[in-house]
């Protein structure tokens, strides 16, 4: 069995005293637990123990490297290689990122700086269309990290009631982004990680679940995602490698 298996089994911290607590599993458990605690003993498990602090002093940036399945709206599947570098702001609209994604015959990336996003074509400059954005930004802001940075976001969290799929029990929380961006939260009550998502987009329903945890550098990462619209697979991805807290150059984030 895994450490972080292990350890996201050891009774989750209280906010008051950070006395360890254990999360009910009884019929009506949501009536001991408050949404700030629910989500800050999530905090917790993903930094090992050391929660935020920890969260913030090693993630300050990340380099990402994977593959990916990408299912077309005309059904044509594409199957990629990523790499995406990340430096952390203080709150997820400072952050810097750039994302690329190398397709048989093309590389098309992403920069975001500045709360601005643009597209690189091979070595051309271009604007992104309206799905490409919106695509990129639901990657971005609902994601865990949203739920990990609420506080520094300055989102709203509301516990909703607790749920029963496929044997498994969830806490359940509704995150509303200071745009109004909403996002459904499935916590397990007995890990406390986040093992799916939901929100809704241009009229359709998407859902992302999350696999295979890991130890990373002493925090909690999900190694596998796939992404449904609607009741079909759009996307499924994995983690080769990922990096924290190295220095990552300014050009990384320069389109010129």
């Amino acid at each position: 069995m895994s450490s972080a298996i292990l350890f996201a089994q050891q009774p989750t911290p209280s906010p008051e005293g950070n006395r360890p607590v254990q999360p009910s599993t009884g019929k009506n458990s949501n009536t001991a637990f408050t949404a700030e605690q629910i989500v800050e003993s999530t905090v917790f498990i993903y930094g090992f123990g050391g929660g935020r602090a920890v969260l913030d002093q090693i993630r300050k940036s990340a380099f990402e490297r994977g593959k990916a399945t990408l299912t077309n709206p005309d059904g044509r599947v594409d199957s990629i290689s990523y790499q995406r570098w990340t430096r952390r702001g203080d709150k997820q609209e400072t952050d810097q990122i750039r994302f690329e994604q190398d397709f048989a015959n093309a590389r098309y990336s992403l920069l975001y700086k500045d709360a601005k996003v643009i597209g690189i074509y091979n070595d051309s400059v271009f604007t992104p269309n309206a799905d490409a954005l919106r695509s990129f930004e639901n990657l971005h802001f609902r994601n865990i990290e949203a739920l990990l940075r609420y506080k520094e976001n300055e989102s709203r969290i509301e516990l909703g009631e607790r749920e029963k799929i496929m044997g498994v029990e969830f806490y359940v929380i509704d995150l509303t982004d200071k745009v109004e961006r909403k996002t459904r939260f499935y916590i397990s009550v007995k890990s406390l990680r986040v093992m799916m998502l939901e929100y809704d987009d241009g009229g359709q329903k998407y859902r992302r679940r999350f696999y295979d945890y890991r130890n990373s550098q002493g925090t909690l990462v999900p190694f596998r995602t796939v992404l449904w619209a609607q009741d079909k697979i759009i996307e499924e991805s994995s983690i080769g490698t990922i990096t924290f807290g190295q220095k990552i150059d300014d050009a990384i984030f320069v389109s010129n």
